[in-house]
């Protein structure tokens, strides 16, 4: 790699920093991030930053608010020390999901967000998998929208034969299960979803067949893991095959760890873009998306394009 790079890392997810970095054959850049008594954070590079192309990698997941207060921080300490160039690497978009006013009176902190980071000093932005494509618009700066799905795809092609079928488990997550129902080569069917409050929600009907054959539930994100359990429910009543899930980003929670320890769900996929601290007993599949972000980062830094990594690699 030239050497007018340099990569650092928030608190959020240091050891998918530590791979990215080790992929792109470069240490990671010293940063001192600690927190004053009253619970501020402070930010300080402690190396020479002038003139150099920054990316700051930090998945703004739980906690969010601090995370995503140290990463503009962190853009700002960068902004002042003359960096050539600031680029924030979030391997998830926090604040994803309020993306429109669907409501009286309510925010759309995602247009906020973006905004606090183009303010803050970032000159561009490399994210994974949104919850919603038209957060790419909120921005007035670049954005590489990467997804997991060239991660993912190839590894559940290594598992299960072609007689499967991907789920949605509610219209918002119609697109996406298409999409990955074409890569794979496999069904489709829908989960009609209703819910209940911000916490759990109730399935209703399946359109689709599913009788018999394996299904994998697909979804951007999870926290409570409520609307895949429920769809998997659903799917059980249906005379379903083993179920699986997948989701790009993995936020659950110790109430969602239970749910789905208690669920027909017999593995979930999911990736590193956000830390995940606990496998329920190897009921959480964790693959790594480093080298792909490390390569996205490559290509941005010498002028490449990062198109081709949106491919499927075929076995």
């Amino acid at each position: 790699m030239p050497r007018n790079i340099r990569i650092y890392s928030g608190t959020a997810n240091r050891p998918l920093s530590e791979a990215i970095a080790k992929y792109l054959g470069t240490p990671l850049g010293n940063a001192n991030i600690c927190h004053f008594p009253d619970g501020e954070t402070f930010a300080q590079f402690e190396e020479n930053i002038r003139r150099q192309d920054i990316f700051i990698i930090q998945p703004t997941c739980a906690p969010a608010n601090e995370n995503l207060m140290e990463l503009l921080i962190m853009i700002d300490a960068a902004k002042r020390a003359s960096a050539a160039r600031i680029t924030a690497v979030l391997p998830f978009f926090g604040y994803a999901r309020q993306d429109r006013k669907d409501r009286p009176r309510v925010p759309i902190t995602a247009k906020l967000v973006a905004n606090l980071l183009t303010t803050a000093g970032a000159d561009r932005i490399i994210t994974m998998d949104l919850h919603s494509q038209q957060i790419q618009g909120f921005f007035d700066i670049p954005v590489d929208h990467l997804y997991a799905a060239p991660v993912l795809v190839p590894y559940i092609k290594e598992q299960f034969d072609k007689d499967m079928v991907v789920v949605a488990p509610d219209s918002g997550s119609v697109k996406m299960a298409m999409a990955y129902s074409d890569m794979l080569e496999a069904g489709f069917a829908v989960v009609a979803k209703r819910r209940i409050d911000g916490q759990s929600v109730e399935s209703s009907h399946l359109v689709g067949e599913v009788e018999g054959r394996t299904c994998i539930i697909t979804d951007d994100m999870t926290s409570t893991a409520g609307t895949l359990t429920a769809a998997a429910a659903q799917l059980k009543k249906m005379g379903s095959g083993d179920i699986y899930a997948l989701v790009s980003h993995c936020l659950i929670n110790d109430k969602g760890r239970e749910i789905l320890k208690n669920s027909p769900i017999k593995q979930l996929f999911t990736t590193d873009g956000v830390p995940i601290d606990d496998d329920c007993g190897g009921k959480i599949k964790v693959l790594s998306v480093a080298q792909m972000l490390g390569e996205a980062i490559r290509r941005i830094h010498i002028g490449e394009s990062v198109s081709s990594l949106f491919k499927i690699k075929k076995h």
